[in-house]
């Protein structure tokens, strides 16, 4: 790898990590194009670099959000382990899908999560206008240590979730926090702040299991370009946290679906081509 695709990973890697950091997770789902496109990864190899940067940087992104009380490791950790078998699975599919597949397969993914987050901005402007925000809930200053407790009464959906979030994260190679996030809130009720914290853990899981699935394949890895961009991802993620406190969640979402939309239509319009 030449000296300047490296020097060009860690300004890639510091964006995605901030958008990790502020949206908790989501921003991982820009990982794969920048290793294929600007740094010239096959997409195979992209997926499986991807997770070893995603894991690292939410893990150690986790600690802020930690500190402020954002981090429901209960909850977490129960929701990760059961997205392990989804993640497996969403790892052997990915093996034998043809590499301009997945990248198509990746833009109509990118696609949809930004029709959801502008679904949700509407959805919680609505929400203000009628004057039913809810209160901010005040968490303590520590890392909390409750007991996995799910008010929804159809534990089946929170399994299904689950499932789906480790598919995709296996399959992609992405930490699926834009699923993440949302699934909180609406299954195990979190409040949006929380969530955020709280979905590094399940990311952190679920890269670490597809991962460890994806050891028996055939990919070469670039461990300078991977330790580059991993190391400004965490400084990045570190930033994005900051954000968080800071910045409305509306405008980060805003932000996000604007930078979505233009990955995406760039990823489908190389890619497509490639299958005619």
């Amino acid at each position: 790898m030449s000296p300047a695709l490296l020097a060009l990973a860690v300004p890639l890697g510091v964006v995605v990590g901030i958008t990790v950091g502020a949206l908790g997770g989501g921003g991982s789902i820009l990982t794969v194009p920048a290793l294929v496109y600007a740094l010239g990864q096959d997409p195979r190899t992209a997926t499986t670099a991807s997770l070893i940067i995603v894991g690292v940087t939410t893990l150690i992104g986790m600690v802020p959000h930690a500190r402020a009380g954002r981090v429901r490791l209960g909850q977490g950790a129960v929701f990760g382990l059961l997205g392990v078998g989804g993640a497996y699975l969403g790892s052997l599919l990915s093996a034998s899908v043809d590499p301009d597949v997945l990248l198509v397969a990746f833009a109509g993914l990118m696609f949809v999560v930004a029709g959801v987050m502008t679904r949700r901005r509407r959805a919680a402007a609505r929400a203000r206008a009628a004057g039913r925000e809810q209160p901010e809930v005040r968490t303590s200053p520590m890392l909390t240590l409750r007991p996995f407790r799910c008010d929804c009464r159809a534990v089946g959906t929170l399994l299904l979730t689950a499932t789906a979030v480790g598919l995709l994260t296996g399959f992609f190679g992405v930490g699926g926090g834009f699923a993440v996030v949302p699934a909180l809130v609406l299954v195990l009720r979190l409040p949006m702040p929380v969530a955020v914290g709280t979905s590094l853990v399940v990311i952190t899981i679920n890269s670490a299991s597809s991962l460890v699935s994806r050891l028996g394949q055939d990919v070469t890895l670039d461990w300078p370009v991977i330790g580059t961009f991993t190391v400004a991802a965490v400084v990045g993620s570190l930033v994005g946290a900051r954000i968080t406190s800071r910045v409305s969640p509306a405008r980060l979402n805003l932000a996000f679906t604007i930078l979505l939309v233009a990955v995406a239509t760039y990823t489908a319009a190389s890619s497509i081509p490639q299958l005619l």
